[in-house]
């Protein structure tokens, strides 16, 4: 077992906080094309693609790994402060408006959400079922009472919600190799909440 950073987005946070997040999809990386087109997978035809890279990369984390999530943060009064946060807690005003900082600066001490990974595969990304996105966190809000002014007024499924935050979370420049429509293949980490692993204690 590892102790590993994880970063997600203010939104996501909160999908986490509220319980609706126990997956994510990250981006593999290494050149998958050139490994499936291998003469190990030429010589090996009945290989599936997801074993070949099951095999040849390193996913991120493993099942038994605890992470911490980072997150936009800020220090207030000897502590931290978080922009997602899940309290009465005023979030309004120019200190924490000019002091939140990138989740990727967030120190380990101060992360406050710890996840075990339970499970970790290998899907082309528009693999992705609408119970799939649900677990992403994303919202099928095509249920609600939609207002002119209502921030769902736009109306959609899990699935459609996932793929805008999927764009969301990628570069421009980068959305022709790794947007939805590009359909990569991505690592498909669940994880489930923990307690803050006793030797991570101060």
């Amino acid at each position: 077992m590892s102790t590993k950073p994880i970063l997600f987005n203010t939104e996501m946070v909160r999908a986490i906080l509220g319980g609706r997040k126990t997956c994510t999809r990250r981006l593999i990386k290494h050149n998958v094309d050139a490994m499936l087109n291998s003469p190990y997978h030429k010589k090996h035809p009945e290989v599936e693609d997801k074993q070949i890279i099951s095999k040849l990369c390193l996913p991120p984390y493993q099942p038994g790994d605890v992470l911490y999530v980072r997150e936009t943060w800020s220090e207030w009064t000897g502590g931290y402060v978080y922009k997602a946060w899940n309290s009465p807690f005023p979030q309004t005003g120019a200190y924490l408006e000019e002091k939140w900082h990138p989740s990727i600066h967030m120190p380990k001490d101060a992360a406050r959400i710890w996840l075990k990974v339970t499970e970790v595969r290998v899907e082309r990304l528009q693999e992705i079922t609408e119970d799939g996105a649900i677990l992403e966190g994303a919202i099928d809000n095509r249920g609600f009472i939609h207002a002119p002014d209502d921030e769902y007024n736009h109306i959609h499924s899990a699935k459609e919600h996932f793929m805008n935050i999927w764009n969301s979370t990628i570069k421009k420049s980068d959305l022709d190799r790794y947007g939805w429509d590009a359909n990569p293949w991505v690592w498909v980490i669940a994880f489930e909440p923990c307690e803050k692993p006793k030797d991570d204690e101060n």
